[in-house]
């Protein structure tokens, strides 16, 4: 059952209307930090100030002691199990909530105080004695990998703990010519608005009512159930809105059993408010890749092979991040007809924050190395980057396709994004500008970067979700879902499905989700699935809510369900004056529980949105300072359900691909300090730092649900961040620079530009800035 959409890409129910966004504007809705309760208790954790060390000694009788301490607890005292959000890792990677026996990071909780007042709680927590033996610290994942490297955990044999390999032969063995690169994808802090948090209460009948700032309220009930051995159906588990989440929001916390153990036992309500300083230590981060790639082409600048290698740092103790390792090797191929492709990869634990997803989680990795090797290739060949891509597509002829690392693309038609992100940014007039740039000044150099990419939403096994209706006695459709919005607009979006099928206004519908309360089941909100699982569900049930009333109608008025027809807002009776509107059947009917439906969509498969970017950068090269100038993105996501939304979406993934790119990294010292702990040492970029984003879309709709979708929350990430790092490189390629590390900053940036003329043949006074890496370009057929 498919959307009705005469042209392809607007179906009946998109709009530029946003519907939820009155509290956020005026100041109405309700964050974490705003919930008061009577009575509550406040959390603060004594966190490990070293990275390695044995824990001799902990003794909190002195914090026991002070005003307005309640209590506080060392490991013994909890007793609680070791915590493992994902159980695809060993367990012999998992983490005490508490340290037992030794702390891994800068961060690891040692004990816990629960006060009156938050300050008192933080004060108790200087006065906590403990007694930590260093250990030898690895934070580089390469040392981790040494023989003699120190095991993170002893009973594990070694620091991997996660591997993948796909195909076997040397992929480049028989290749023309093979280009070589290796980078990093460097750690990034997610950086929320909002930071972490949770409050515990307890309710009648053993039950427990817990509020996060999550994006995944049943993903966290079932984890924390599994925590702390309580049954799933004594712990209430919701969401008020949330700012900001971006992937690591997605899971459970140490911090989140310590509450609900300590409410538990005390038999009040709980609440810790994570710090930013806390933040920037104890919430998961991303990334963190090296990757080495070699490409086999031939003369002519078609792909033969491709032979990469991914080291993935974990942290201390590794979950989901060091599984996305998969999704990193999945995703290799890329947009391009690779007959031959090997992965080898492994993720590894070292003495820092562990990692987790982070918008793109696995994807941009994948995107960053191949993207970058295409670059160079073109760039030793002295060709087109834009034709070298033409030239190696996977065609739109050629899906669905299944790639040499096993991703089952649905649709695609990549030639074309490129061709349209090409126009949309006038690609040869910038290289005439840059052709004119370089004859003029030899103190700035414009670049253009090019980046075209696919990515996977609704990955890895994660296709169903719940959805339901009910029609109210008052005539207020009532819409249940599995899945969490905390500010992607699914307000805005399942209401125009509903009211779209119904003949509603989308201000009718009320929307139930991130309350386990009231959505019985669901998989939640992450990988940019929500339209495509959740929305097709909501989009079956309404069509099922419609049967229903027909049913409902025929037998009150004892006619058959075929002559019962809805047209708009209304049923008719065919040969009869009789009209039902959905305010009539919710007052006949709305009492008996009859007018209601659910249905647990599975789409089976994932779908596979792409793009192409162009970004053009400007870079002193005195100081080695990037501007981004101009960015251009045409991204596909299937039938798009709303095109405010969407550009919304574009614009946030590509600033956020742009800050990797050019401002953010997470750093430690050797000895595993964090060198990066909070906003005056992290470089996060402001409005004043990006220039206003050109973006668009291609429509290729999905053949595997519903409503065509894919996703479109990560794609700007994915896109944006190699077509910026290709942009620096092609602004320096004339001086001979043919890879900086990301993130590049001016002394990055700097360091390249001096090393490149000292490098230069007639000694450091060259320059070569006005040669033209085009010169020679052909032709690629």
């Amino acid at each position: 059952m498919g959307i009705p959409s005469p042209d392809g890409a607007r179906p009946p129910w998109s709009s530029g209307l946003r519907l939820e966004d009155g509290p956020l504007v005026d100041g109405t809705g309700q964050f974490f930090d705003d919930l008061v309760v009577p009575g509550v208790l406040y959390l603060h954790f004594v966190r490990s100030p070293v990275a390695h060390a044995l824990v001799q000694h902990v003794d909190v009788s002195a914090a026991r002691s002070m005003t307005d301490v309640v209590v506080a607890y060392r490991a013994s005292d909890l007793d609680l199990p070791p915590f493992q959000t994902w159980t695809k890792t060993s367990n012999l990677f998992a983490r005490p909530p508490v340290a037992v026996d030794r702390v891994r990071f800068v961060g690891d909780i040692i004990a816990v105080v629960v006060a009156r007042t938050r300050s008192a709680a933080v004060d108790a927590a200087e006065v906590v004695d403990y007694d930590l033996e260093d250990l030898d610290v690895v934070v580089d994942v390469l040392d981790a990998l040494r023989p003699d490297a120190p095991h993170l955990f002893p009973d594990a044999g070694g620091n991997t703990c996660y591997e993948v390999s796909i195909g076997d032969d040397d992929p480049v063995a028989s290749a023309d010519r093979v280009i070589e690169l290796s980078m990093r994808s460097q750690r990034l802090a997610g950086v929320p608005m909002e930071c972490n948090g949770i409050l515990v209460r307890p309710a009648d009948g053993g039950r427990f009512d817990i509020q996060i700032p999550s994006q995944n309220p049943l993903v966290v009930q079932n984890e924390l159930a599994r925590a702390t051995n309580l049954e799933l159906s004594r712990l209430d588990v919701a969401a008020p809105h949330v700012g900001g989440g971006f992937g690591p929001k997605s899971h459970s916390y140490p911090e989140y059993a310590i509450a609900l153990e300590v409410c538990r036992r005390l038999g009040q309500p709980i609440k810790w408010t994570e710090t930013r300083s806390e933040n920037m230590l104890s919430l998961t981060q991303g990334r963190d890749v090296l990757l080495s790639g070699r490409l086999g082409i031939t003369h002519d600048g078609r792909m033969q092979g491709l032979d990469v290698d991914i080291t993935t740092n974990a942290g201390a103790y590794p979950a989901l991040g060091a599984y996305l390792l998969k999704m990193t090797a999945q995703m290799m191929q890329g947009v391009y007809a690779i007959p031959r492709i090997r992965v080898r990869g492994r993720s590894v634990a070292t003495n820092t924050t562990p990692t987790g997803p982070y918008r793109g989680a696995g994807r941009p990795e994948a995107a960053q190395l191949l993207e970058r090797l295409v670059d160079l290739t073109a760039q030793e060949l002295g060709v087109d980057p834009a034709e070298l891509r033409r030239l190696n597509f996977l065609r739109a002829s050629d899906f669905p396709v299944v790639t040499r690392t096993g991703a089952d693309y649905d649709s695609g038609a990549y030639e074309e994004a490129l061709d349209q992100v090409l126009t949309l940014a006038d690609y040869d007039d910038l290289r005439r500008t840059q052709e004119s740039m370089r004859a003029q000044t030899t103190t700035r150099a414009m670049g253009v970067g090019i980046a075209s990419y696919v990515e996977v939403t609704a990955p890895d096994g994660n296709h169903r979700e719940y959805g339901a209706l009910r029609i109210c006695s008052d005539g207020v459709v009532e819409a249940t879902v599995g899945t969490s919005a905390h500010g992607q607009g699914h307000w805005t979006v399942f209401g125009g499905i509903i009211a779209s099928v119904l003949g509603v206004a989308p201000e009718g519908v009320r929307l139930l989700q991130s309350d386990t309360r009231h959505v019985p089941r669901g998989v939640g909100t992450f990988g940019s699935r929500s339209l495509q699982t959740a929305g097709s569900a909501l989009y079956l049930a309404s069509h099922q809510l419609v049967e229903v009333a027909r049913e409902l109608i025929s037998e009150k008025c004892h006619v058959d369900r075929a002559v019962v027809e809805l047209r708009g807002d209304s049923f008719h009776i065919a040969g009869q004056n009789d009209v039902w509107s959905w305010s009539d059947v919710a007052e006949a009917f709305g009492s008996s529980g009859r007018l209601s439906c659910e249905v647990d969509f599975d789409g089976t498969e994932s779908t596979y949105p792409f793009g192409s970017h162009v970004a053009v950068v400007e870079v002193d090269l005195e100081t080695g300072k990037v501007d981004l100038v101009r960015h251009f993105a045409v991204d596909d996501c299937g039938i798009i359900a709303n095109p405010l939304i969407v550009a919304g979406q574009q614009m946030g993934g590509i600033a956020q691909g742009v800050a990797q790119a050019l401002f953010e990294e997470v750093t430690y010292d050797a000895v595993g300090n964090p060198l990066s702990g909070n906003l005056m040492d992290y470089g996060i970029p402001s409005a004043a730092d990006l220039p206003a984003f050109s973006v668009s879309n291609t429509v290729t709709p999905s053949p595997r649900n519903p409503l065509g979708a894919k996703g479109i929350g990560e794609s700007g990430t994915i896109g944006a961040t190699p077509a910026v790092h290709n942009a620096v490189i092609d602004a320096l390629a004339p001086l001979g620079v043919t890879h900086i590390d990301m993130p590049l900053t001016p002394l990055r940036v700097w360091t390249a530009i001096q090393a490149a003329r000292e490098a230069s043949p007639t000694g450091p006074q060259s320059d070569r800035r006005h040669s033209d890496p085009h010169s020679d370009e052909r032709e690629l057929s």
